[in-house]
């Protein structure tokens, strides 16, 4: 706390990526002050991560389940060379405790530089404010929307076969066509001899509605001869992937400042990744808009915006295959594309080597992509 009083740090949103900043800024003795309407709240999402993401400070206590190498059913099946970890949403919330900030009960109305005003008044003032409030369906993003039901392992075996889980499985045995959007199954233990079933639309925009993903849900489920009782714990998700451009004048975190992967969804295994990198500005009096964005972020967020065209794009018929070549990449190719935000070298490598595989008509859809976003539209309205 500075002499006149005021904090060093204002977090407003005690999410995952909110409570991290929180917890990590107030561990190196920084005075926080973190801001949320239910700052208690239970975490409900299924929240998962490549356990090499996972900094090493969050400690082995945090998972709920590793799987070692689950497996892509596209054309072809892959098995996956790397662990899978479901967090223990009570444990990961723990283990990112707040108790050394001081946390105020409340809903932020106006965000400004160095002062956050609440809905009843209060002003509070810091030297720096991060939004960390995730973002909201709507206003025309594209969005990634999914229908899980939580069973018991032996209810759920039948729809997994022999592999431990399914990262995603693209087969059509959900009642879709040959031209309709596709869905895939997100299949993985998440703890306590319990099974997560989700039919999920990757991007969309719009995305499939949850009331379609849950009749394919069901009718794949049908066809594998896996029996649905009527207490089954529902999970029902949509959010947007398409996440405004970082903005230098009001530093957001996790999601709401551009964290999220476009192509995939996932946005917490970076926003870990990164709280310490932002930590660290603050404690120099540097910028941590630049610790958080250096020119190398900033380049592989726009390769991965490239990708995200590319799947919007891409007509349903070559989904399949599109997936097919990418876990036909080779695992450091892979990782680099999924995981790694700072290294535009091999997240390009990554992506030139899928298009060189890639059959035909994906290869159009990628150059299709590439190009720049007004000449592509003038080409879209010829």
């Amino acid at each position: 706390m500075g002499d006149d009083g005021t904090a060093d740090l204002i977090v407003v949103g005690l999410g995952p990526a909110g409570r991290a900043l929180t917890h990590r800024a107030a561990a190196a003795g920084l005075a926080v002050v973190a801001v949320d309407p239910a700052p208690g709240r239970p975490w409900t999402p299924t929240y998962a991560a490549w356990a090499d993401e996972l900094p090493r400070w969050l400690g082995p206590t945090v998972a709920a389940s590793t799987i070692s190498a689950p497996r892509v059913v596209a054309v072809r099946e892959h098995v996956v060379d790397r662990d899978y970890v479901v967090l223990d949403n009570a444990a990961f919330q723990a283990a990112l405790g707040t108790e050394a900030a001081r946390v105020v009960t409340g809903t932020a109305r106006d965000l400004g530089r160095g002062e956050v005003a609440l809905d009843d008044g209060t002003l509070l003032r810091a030297r720096h404010v991060v939004d960390a409030r995730g973002l909201r369906p709507g206003s025309g993003a594209a969005e990634q929307t999914a229908y899980g039901l939580v069973v018991p392992a032996a209810t759920a075996a039948p729809a997994l076969g022999d592999a431990p889980a399914l990262f995603m499985d693209w087969r059509r045995d959900n009642g879709s066509g040959a031209g309709d959007p596709p869905s895939f199954l997100y299949a993985l233990p998440v703890g306590s001899g319990r099974v997560l079933l989700e039919e999920t639309c990757l991007v969309g925009r719009p995305a499939i509605s949850l009331r379609v993903l849950r009749e394919r849900l069901l009718t794949r489920l049908l066809a594998r001869g896996v029996v649905i009782r009527g207490d089954a714990d529902v999970e029902r998700v949509r959010f947007p992937v398409d996440a405004p451009r970082p903005d230098r004048q009001a530093l957001g975190f996790g999601a709401r400042g551009g964290l999220m992967h476009p192509g995939t969804g996932y946005s917490v295994a970076a926003s870990l990744a990164a709280v310490d990198d932002v930590v660290a500005a603050l404690l120099a009096g540097t910028d941590p808009w630049t610790a958080l964005w250096p020119r190398t972020a900033r380049t592989v967020r726009s390769l991965r915006r490239v990708g995200l065209r590319a799947l919007l794009a891409l007509p349903p018929e070559h989904v399949a295959e599109f997936f097919d070549e990418f876990f036909a990449l080779p695992p450091d190719l892979q990782r680099a594309y999924l995981s790694r935000r700072d290294d535009p070298r091999a997240t390009a490598s990554a992506m030139g080597t899928l298009f060189r595989h890639a059959p035909t008509p994906v290869r159009r859809t990628l150059v299709g992509a590439a190009l720049p976003r007004e000449r592509h539209r003038r080409r879209a309205h010829r």
